[in-house]
């Protein structure tokens, strides 16, 4: 059986390899928080995997989600990820149900579906987005319980702006996971995402979930006066690379329906940079 130490060794390396947003703030932690966040960042990686990769499909999920609650009753199967995921859910006091909800979010990837209004689209990225918040106000620590409410309002910021970021992509493999009914008064529809045709409806349309995602970026800065000092500044980065590449995506809203935007990695070591600094 595969140990502790190894565990998280294998850990901190899909996190290098594959976190290209979030390693960057790991680096500001101490090595405690920044093993832990490896072993969560690797169990979502893990998740994400099962619906994205060809081949996907629900038995390997639902096969997934029983070692997960063998993990967390103790019992890890023979996995490389399960002793670092166990040992940091029982250090931290994460609550599973986080991470039921997030596999029922990756489950509902597989099949093709309409997301109807805000509402659903909101159900959605809490499942796949606001627990990873959740998850990680519990390793950085908090003062208040006020902070749980922030980080759902963080994760839904940081899933908006993947969603805009990866237009292009996900209507190339059928997922469109923007509002139904404002694609409508936006006279949009699914082909038009397909096709990659940069309307005014369109540009119209970003502004207004470049907004929304904006406003809750704003909704949750509360949250770094609540977490642990020692954590502030690594999630102080997080959040400034998310909201960075929500505003260079602003710059050419119709861009998305071209290419999957970035923020450049020299941006990424500047606020890093920042960040270690104290310059937030």
């Amino acid at each position: 059986m595969i140990s502790l130490s190894e565990s998280y060794a294998h850990c901190r390396k899909v996190a290098k390899e594959r976190a290209k947003n979030f390693y960057y703030s790991f680096v500001l932690l101490d090595e405690d928080r920044r093993n832990a966040m490896c072993a969560m960042y690797a169990f979502m990686r893990y998740c994400d995997d099962l619906s994205d990769e060809p081949g996907a499909n629900r038995a390997a999920i639902e096969g997934w989600r029983r070692d997960m609650e063998s993990a967390l009753a103790g019992k890890p199967a023979d996995n490389a990820i399960w002793p670092a995921f166990l040992d940091t859910v029982t250090r931290y006091k994460i609550p599973h149900e986080y991470f039921r909800d997030m596999i029922d979010g990756v489950a509902s990837d597989l099949e093709p579906r309409v997301i109807r209004n805000f509402e659903e689209l909101y159900a959605y990225c809490y499942r796949v987005a606001s627990v990873v918040g959740l998850v990680t106000v519990h390793i950085f620590g908090f003062r208040s319980p006020e902070a749980l409410p922030l980080a759902e309002k963080c994760g839904i910021a940081f899933q908006l702006t993947n969603i805009l970021r990866d237009i292009k992509e996900d209507a190339a493999l059928g997922r469109v996971y923007l509002p139904e009914d404002e694609l409508v008064r936006f006279r949009l529809s699914e082909g038009d995402l397909k096709s990659g045709g940069r309307s005014d409806r369109f540009a119209a349309f970003m502004d207004f979930q470049i907004d929304r995602a904006a406003s809750y970026y704003n909704q949750s800065q509360p949250l770094l006066e609540l977490v642990d000092p020692e954590a502030k500044n690594s999630l102080w980065a997080l959040i400034a690379i998310y909201r960075g590449l929500l505003e260079r995506i602003a710059e050419t809203p119709t861009e998305v329906l071209r290419q999957r935007m970035s923020l450049p990695t020299s941006a990424k070591l500047w606020i890093v940079f920042r960040a270690f600094a104290g310059l937030l």
